[in-house]
């Protein structure tokens, strides 16, 4: 599994990783993340976390992780650091996340059957389409077919938590390395897509997913999560 966690996070506003937001429940966003993926996946699940800003803190805060570095963290964008993280990993499906949503752990066991079976997924919330979010679009099979923020008529918003199979990955890691900088990892899978990628949305608006940017953001975080 990977985290990346190496950006600012300044639209937040701390002085120190976004991961490392603490919630209402004592534990950190990342840390919380990490619970919910040993819980339903397995302790022994291997996880690495692609860290850049203040990078000193995530590592002291959870040593038992693994790390890959991205140095040009500061001029890249999260199609870089992905990159560099599924170049690390061991054969197989990855599952991937933002290392800044809160989500209920029930997602993971919703799409394990799709790991499983080696399909490629980008879980997605139907219930709700805010512009400034990633959104999609599907093709007549009912896959994915646009993925990013500038998409019009979208279904639904991406919550950044992402899954390629074994026989997708070399695919998807050419398409982030001809990326440019400041792409999102979603523009690689759109250029993938269309190179014929087969990328399945999940549907999990029944659960709760929140992609905190904003103190507002934060804030919902804390009170979806306040009886759970």
């Amino acid at each position: 599994m990977v985290v990346l966690a190496a950006g600012f996070g300044s639209r937040l506003g701390m002085p120190f990783p976004k991961p490392l937001t603490p919630l209402r429940d004592g534990r950190s966003i990342m840390a919380r993340q990490l619970d919910n993926v040993r819980t339903v996946l397995g302790a022994d699940v291997p996880v690495i976390a692609v860290v850049g800003f203040k990078l000193d803190l995530i590592m002291e805060a959870h040593p038992d992780l693994l790390y890959a570095y991205n140095e040009r963290y500061d001029q890249t964008n999260t199609a870089k650091s992905l990159l560099r993280a599924l170049r690390l990993t061991a054969p197989g499906g990855v599952l991937w996340m933002n290392g800044d949503v809160v989500f209920d752990p029930a997602i993971l066991s919703a799409v394990a059957q799709h790991m499983a079976a080696g399909e490629s997924f980008v879980c997605v919330n139907t219930a709700a389409v805010a512009e400034e979010e990633i959104k999609y679009t599907v093709d007549a099979d009912g896959m994915v077919l646009a993925l990013s923020k500038t998409v019009t008529g979208g279904l639904g918003e991406a919550i950044g938590i992402n899954f390629i199979g074994a026989g997708d990955k070399d695919l998807l890691i050419q398409h982030l390395d001809a990326c440019a900088d400041t792409d999102y990892f979603e523009r690689a899978l759109e250029t993938a897509i269309a190179a014929g990628l087969r990328v399945r949305p999940v549907d999990i608006s029944r659960f709760y997913a929140v992609e905190v940017d904003f103190e507002a953001d934060l804030k919902r975080a804390n009170e979806v999560t306040r009886e759970r």
